[in-house]
């Protein structure tokens, strides 16, 4: 569900219509619901009745800081990879006691950072980080409260660059070395084990891959406790995935989500933590662009807007979906033509469609490329030198600029002249 929809002819973000917010912001813009993102938040975080639960939102699918203190606000917590992430975190008003710190390659600035910051726990993924946080909290007096991110081999039967559960992929301990791990950290004067991770990758639209996952995790913490270890808080991670394309089966709903997690879960007495970036926002946010030029080739028809693959690049590097309608309502009589919807960038990779019928899109009518919420701003650059587009926040009849555009100069400012050039 999400608060796009056409209003009198014209497409709306809850009560604004999008022609206006180009003519306040220009395009191309971002623009996110705030009824979305609440909903979606509350929808999967509600789904789990049974548990003890904290869901921490993946700041990595969107890291906007209005994003994040919406959702902070209804009682998210939050999902950081990065020292950078946890700043974000913590200005948008997430309390650290809400924040685990996931990655590979945490280095020991961020591992410190972490630890005087006082975050629910790291999620340790090799016997490597688990010796440099051990030294790090030592040297601060301290005990690092961790979860080891077990790797189970499941196959997610996702995108082959989002998925992480499969025993060739960088992420976590491998799971002929869980007991190991567990076992020498045990050992370690500043290490405290809480809890166990897993998180075996994006956009997965079947139950089947988490459950199996999941049923190898409940093992694991029968044999670790067996041992003596201390199992209280299980991080399930996210993966959740979300319907890009129109009239597809759509993914498994939080509740049914729930519902197998409860189930298998069912007297371990543990703590659920939970990582949805994707599900949450995802379809809460939408990059609205103009065409600038048609174009008839040899043997296509080019729609040229003034988004680029700089702006979202999820379908350069994913080969994924978005759908693309008009900002003007076409009506459901309107003949559609085959056309390839590219940028401006100096790439043939840089399309948003290839081959796809949609209605007729003139010369400078606006049209939005939905579901754009995740990953989209957050791997958005500036290359070709083009300019960051800005983000818009929606609630109800009113909008606000979340990141505005950037000038030129600011663009230029960020370079330094060698001084045997000046």
């Amino acid at each position: 569900m999400h608060h796009f929809d056409y209003k009198d002819g014209v497409l709306h973000a809850e009560d604004v219509s999008i022609p206006e917010i180009a003519r306040a912001v220009g395009t191309p813009f971002y623009c996110y619901s705030s009824a979305t993102l609440r909903r979606h938040y509350q929808v999967f975080a509600g789904a789990f009745k049974k548990s003890q639960t904290l869901v921490c939102f993946s700041i990595k699918s969107n890291s906007n800081l209005a994003v994040i203190r919406t959702l902070a606000r209804e009682g998210a917590g939050a999902d950081i990879v990065s020292a950078g992430e946890l700043h974000r975190a913590l200005k948008a008003g997430v309390a650290p006691e809400k924040i685990v710190f996931s990655g590979v390659g945490k280095t020991r600035d961020e591992l410190s950072f972490a630890l005087r910051t006082g975050i629910l726990q790291f999620n340790v993924e090799s016997r490597a980080e688990l010796e440099a946080l051990n030294d790090v909290a030592t040297e601060l007096g301290t005990r690092a409260p961790i979860s080891f991110r077990v790797n189970p081999d499941v196959d997610a039967a996702t995108h082959e660059k989002i998925s992480t559960g499969k025993k060739e992929n960088k992420f976590g301990i491998l799971w002929e070395e869980a007991h190991a791990a567990f076992d020498r950290a045990a050992t370690l004067p500043g290490i405290k084990i809480v809890g166990i991770d897993v998180h075996i990758g994006s956009q997965i639209t079947n139950l089947d891959p988490f459950s199996r996952a999941f049923q190898k995790v409940i093992d694991l913490i029968k044999e670790l406790r067996a041992k003596g270890h201390t199992i209280t808080n299980v991080d399930l991670g996210g993966g959740l995935g979300i319907n890009y394309k129109a009239g597809n089966e759509p993914p498994p709903h939080p509740g049914e989500y729930a519902q197998m997690i409860e189930t298998l879960m069912q007297g371990l007495d543990v703590r659920l933590l939970f990582e949805p970036g994707r599900m949450i926002v995802g379809n809460a946010g939408i990059l609205v662009s103009q065409v600038i030029y048609r174009k008839t080739g040899a043997n296509k028809t080019f729609v040229i807007a003034d988004a680029a693959m700089n702006d979202l690049v999820r379908p350069t590097l994913y080969d994924a979906h978005h759908d693309i309608i008009p900002v003007q309502d076409p009506g459901s009589d309107t003949c559609v033509e085959r056309v390839d919807v590219v940028g401006p960038v100096c790439e043939s990779g840089d399309a948003f469609a290839k081959d796809r019928d949609l209605p007729p899109l003139a010369e400078g009518e606006l049209m939005a490329i939905l579901s754009a919420g995740a990953y989209g701003a957050v791997q958005s650059n500036t290359y070709n030198s083009r300019l960051l587009v800005p983000e818009v926040l929606v609630e109800g009849d009113r909008f606000a600029v979340i990141r505005p555009r950037p000038s030129y100069e600011d663009l230029l400012a960020l370079d330094r002249m060698a001084p045997w050039l000046t």
